[in-house]
């Protein structure tokens, strides 16, 4: 009986949005066609023939794409969706021809003639869907673009056959209309919604007013940019998801409606109630269904719909009440208000919360809201699962279907981070879980724009049904490709890689940056790593040692940069260890010079190494932020919302350095001063005879992190100098002094 119940649970997801009308094939392959010309030029274009197909899914649901002819004639490129014409598209540029798509830059070298595909190459996706983003990357990747940088990413979906993602842009100003229906004013909407680095902190109820508010020409803007986004999504046949009343509403509520039953849930984020503390409508109360239906009435009217919406009421909140009656009763009165606009609406929910907090997350809680809204109309995003899987100890989420997703990047941090092994192997050991009600595959980092090796092999293994049987091979060809050129040395360097920074395994791994040099120093600071230092240091010396060759790519600059990036840190981790060993010591001489290398060598070295590449700059980050404005005033406001994410994440430092990058600028003026202010105390300590005061020392900084924040000074937004040059000289400088084992 229950492998009938998770078949007809499944079964329901399987036919939710399964293939448009047969009317959308010409609209799709339309969309592939205009893909293939912006991404080749509409020159190689022409050799290419696209079409969309229905009848090519054997079974309903599940993608499939054939690629035939080239050489003397066009290739050929058929898909049953437009995203599986795009991701077939994808894997003959990639298979066929050595290319690669990327983040960071593609390259995009077609032979000539085009390779011929031998016979007929058909692949079917073995799950339904293939999922993009978490509710975070909104603000931590994505606050600040415009329609041309929305277009690049929406191709990028397309060609590694995303076809279920996030639609969040523009939801304040549905909810402003919804506010001012209801009776609050104008000026109490705006001082409930956050800043717009914020925002998803925001929609998730953790969060108000921080650093608002928001502008009007901020809601037209966003307005306009999500019909736009939503226009291309669906013009590939992705179905979009777009938000849902969750419950949390503005505390001007009580006013309007004095008799309202809210509870004020508790702080979040170190946060105090004057920024958290949300309100939440009791379930039972009878202004929650009129909330919630007036706002997706109003989102439906405004944007359409595909039928699935994400919802969450408890991320990382701890609900009013264990008891499952309570937890059953808020999660029928957000899946009733959905159903009683959209009948065949789906909820997608984050299950970030049964990760979070596991020790209120007790079987019985769990039940509660799984077995609260009918099977197949709940899709639970196993958001962690390459660390920490809850379908394994759910029983697959109670016969929920869910997506085993691979979250990876926390705060959309720099840093060479992958578990390569366990991303590997997990969906395959979700698929053969007993009953399992695997439905597809996601990648939902908090941040996007790095460690791009971690999601090719994530977006390939969503149409694969078994794991990569050799990732050692595997990152050799992705180098090639990644380089347009093979490389004895390159490919040995990413090998190291895969072995060490990539290699991480156990429910410890997380891809959140906590190296001393990003955090605000102490003499606490854990310099642990799960990797041997060497093999980074080797594979430094093997890029490096490829540059001549591969100079030329700027994937290769891209990375040669990063790994130097990289190397420079853990030198940082160990110079800091000798300054705090010879601050223990009592060693002033030692502490003294360890200090001075680290502040006043390696940390200049590395902003000078990052300003030689636009990806890398403070500058490119914060014009990015202020374009978005129509007054100075407003870019001012903007760059302020964008300092903060960076750095101290809340008014007293309240998540301090979570958003961490390295970035030229920011690692000049903020990083650098305040390691020169905790050397400079360090060793006032020990010239005096007294003890370092950690409290008193952070007061004194937070002053100069504060000031980072409030400053105008701008930054260029133009690379300068040669990476390559600006890397061998830090190898020439460093690399002797690892080797030898002298700091």
């Amino acid at each position: 009986m229950v492998a009938v119940a998770v078949a007809a649970a499944v079964g329901v997801l399987l036919l939710a949005g399964a293939g448009g009308a047969a009317g959308d094939e010409a609209r799709e392959a339309a969309a592939v066609r205009a893909l293939v010309a912006r991404l080749l030029g509409p020159g190689p274009a022409a050799d290419f023939s696209v079409s969309v197909e229905r009848a090519l899914a054997t079974k309903p649901g599940l993608d499939t794409y054939s690629l035939g002819g080239g050489g003397a004639a066009r290739v050929r490129v058929r898909g049953s969706t437009g995203v599986a014409a795009a991701a077939g598209l994808h894997r003959y540029l990639r298979d066929f021809c050595g290319c690669h798509v990327a983040w960071s830059g593609s390259q995009l070298r077609l032979p000539r003639p085009l390779p011929a595909v031998p016979g007929e190459l058909t692949e079917a996706t073995p799950n339904r869907y293939r999922y993009y983003q978490n509710v975070c990357t909104q603000s931590y990747s994505f606050v600040w673009w415009d329609w041309a940088r929305w277009e690049q990413e929406i191709d990028w979906m397309a060609l590694n056959g995303i076809n279920l993602a996030l639609a969040w842009s523009g939801q304040e100003a549905i909810w402003q209309r919804v506010y001012l229906a209801l009776g609050l004013t104008q000026a109490e909407i705006n001082e409930f919604f956050t800043g717009p680095a914020f925002l998803a902190w925001g929609r998730m109820g953790n969060l108000h007013t921080w650093d608002g508010p928001l502008p009007s020409s901020w809601h037209i803007k966003q307005l306009y940019l999500q019909h736009r986004v939503l226009d291309r999504m669906r013009s590939f046949g992705m179905t979009p998801v777009l938000p849902a009343f969750a419950g949390h509403v503005p505390e001007a509520v009580t006013r309007v409606f004095p008799q309202v039953n809210v509870t004020k849930m508790g702080s979040w984020g170190h946060f105090n109630c004057s920024y958290s503390c949300s309100f939440l409508l009791a379930p039972e109360d009878p202004i929650f269904p009129i909330i919630g239906s007036l706002f997706l009435r109003e989102l439906v009217k405004e944007f359409g719909t595909d039928h699935i919406y994400g919802a969450d009421t408890f991320n990382e909140m701890q609900p009013p009440s264990p008891e499952p009656s309570y937890l059953a009763a808020a999660t029928t009165a957000v899946y009733e208000a959905m159903i009683a606009v959209d009948t065949e609406a789906v909820w997608l929910l984050q299950g970030w919360l049964f990760q979070h907090q596991p020790q209120f997350w007790g079987p019985a809680q769990i039940r509660a809201v799984l077995g609260a809204v009918p099977r197949g109309r709940l899709l639970v995003l196993d958001l962690f699962a390459e660390s920490q899987p809850v379908y394994t100890r759910t029983a697959s989420f109670q016969g929920q279907p869910f997506i085993w997703c691979m979250l990876h990047n926390f705060g959309g941090n720099h840093g060479l981070f992958g578990a390569l092994e366990a991303v590997n192997g997990g969906p395959e050991a979700a698929r053969l879980f007993p009953n399992s009600t695997m439905v597809g595959t996601g990648m939902a980092p908090e941040g996007i724009s790095q460690n791009e090796v971690v999601y090719s092999l994530m977006a390939e293994l969503g149409w694969r049904k078994d794991p990569v049987p050799d990732l050692a091979a595997w990152v050799t060809n992705f180098a090639a490709r990644r380089y347009g050129v093979s490389h004895p040395d390159a490919g040995a360097a990413w090998r190291l890689l895969l072995q060490s920074v990539y290699n991480c395994s156990g429910e410890a791994c997380r891809g959140h940056n906590r190296s001393p040099l990003v955090r605000r120093p102490s003499l606490q600071m854990n310099t642990s790593v799960w990797y041997n230092r060497s093999s980074v240091f080797e594979a430094w010396r093997l890029l490096l040692t490829s540059a001549p060759s591969l100079a030329a790519s700027s994937a290769f600059r891209y990375d040669l940069l990063d790994l130097t990036r990289q190397a420079v840190q853990e030198l940082v981790s160990l110079y800091y260890e000798e300054a705090r060993s010879a601050y223990l010591s009592k060693e002033l001489t030692s502490l003294l010079r360890a200090g001075g290398i680290l502040a006043y060598e390696l940390l200049p070295a590395l902003d000078e190494l990052l300003a030689s590449d636009s990806r890398f700059l403070l500058g490119s980050w914060l014009e990015q932020a202020r374009a978005v404005a129509v007054s100075e005033a407003e870019a001012d406001f903007y760059e302020q919302n964008s300092r903060y994410q960076l750095t101290l994440w809340g008014p007293e430092g309240n998540i301090l350095d979570y958003a961490n990058k390295q970035l030229a600028g920011l690692v000049a003026n903020y990083y650098t001063p305040r390691w020169r202010l905790f050397l400079e105390v360090l060793a006032d300590s020990v010239a005096q005879g007294i003890p370092f005061q950690q409290h008193q020392f952070d007061k004194n900084v937070f002053q100069l992190e504060q000031a980072f924040v409030l400053s105008k000074q701008r930054y260029p937004s133009q690379p300068r100098g040669d990476t390559v040059d600006l890397a061998k000289k830090i190898f020439l400088k460093y690399y002797p002094r690892w080797v030898a084992g002298s700091w």
